[in-house]
């Protein structure tokens, strides 16, 4: 079953007409209800507030890693384990083909349903995962293969054993050796993109956000607890925190904004897998016109340009 937010109800009883007029061969009032829905589409998803974004970027039915991996790359194969510890769920590596390319896809995964989630720590990882990306990475570099990295994590685990494995040293060590890798790399924030557990598979040649999606230092839950001792105002925190796609792109944060379809990823997986890999094998082409060097150049120039300061 769909699960819709607040605001979409109207689509959701515009949505069940359509399937009971299509059960029923109604043809004038399929094309009739088509109508509407697209006008209803138009009107709720362009003008969404800053928190219904966010409400989107968490949305149950939205696509995850997983589902985009298994969309746009074909002939593929999961690499295991970081070769120190374990191998952690919350990340997962696949090196295979979008369209004619051949491809490492590094990806932070949620799960869904109870033992799913459980067994992919919502979403968030150990050092372990980050040290498995990075392995993967390094392969990638090793035999010149481009890297895909996808976004969608609420932040890297807090836990106990985490922080004993050392987990802020995890992450330094990504942004370092993904900042140096020698491969082009592209990174795209899916879903939630949530402080260095997002950093530290988004270092990149290219960095870009789906529409929908958000990308923050701190969760909106956690900014609400530290400056108004108020769980309670997260919409405000996200009015204030400026951290959606829209947001970060006029702040030039980011590279692009992909344009998913208008009614989201959740309702259109298909439509979003496709502009995530048209996005990809587009921007590639351009990182593979100019030379390495340069390339790398880029790079170092895009990551020490944000921040200002005045004397």
């Amino acid at each position: 079953m769909a699960t819709y937010l607040d605001f979409e109800q109207k689509i959701r009883f515009i949505q069940e007409d359509l399937i009971s007029a299509q059960v029923r061969h109604d043809l004038g009032a399929v094309e009739s209800l088509n109508k509407a829905l697209d006008k209803e589409v138009s009107k709720i998803y362009k003008n969404l507030s800053d928190f219904q974004k966010l409400q989107l970027a968490r949305h149950v039915d939205r696509p995850y890693a997983l589902d985009y991996i298994n969309l746009i790359m074909h002939d593929h194969y999961e690499i295991h384990g970081d070769r120190h510890f374990r191998d952690d769920a919350a990340i997962v590596c696949y090196l295979g083909y979008i369209g004619d390319e051949k491809v490492v896809v590094i990806g932070e995964q949620k799960g869904r349903g109870t033992k799913n989630k459980l067994k992919r720590n919502f979403g968030m990882p150990h050092p372990e995962g980050y040290r498995k990306a990075l392995r993967a990475a390094k392969l990638a570099e090793k035999f010149n293969v481009p890297v895909l990295m996808l976004v969608d994590t609420p932040g890297a685990y807090p836990g106990l054993g985490a922080e004993e494995r050392n987990q802020s040293e995890a992450i330094a060590r990504n942004l370092l050796e993904l900042a140096e890798l020698n491969t082009p790399t592209i990174s795209i924030v899916i879903g939630e993109g949530g402080s260095g557990g997002a950093l530290a598979i988004g270092v990149a040649d290219k960095f870009a956000m789906m529409r929908y999606s958000v990308f923050s230092v701190i969760s909106p839950e956690g900014c609400s607890a530290i400056l108004w001792n108020d769980p309670s105002k997260v919409e405000a925190a996200t009015n204030a925190m400026k951290i959606t796609s829209s947001d970060l792109k006029e702040l030039d944060l980011i590279d692009d904004v992909i344009d998913e379809p208008l009614i989201g990823a959740h309702r259109d997986k298909e439509g979003a897998a496709k502009v995530v890999a048209d996005y990809f094998l587009s921007e590639l082409t351009k990182l593979r016109a100019i030379s390495s060097e340069e390339r790398m150049e880029k790079r170092y120039k895009k990551l020490v340009k944000p921040g200002a300061f005045s004397e």
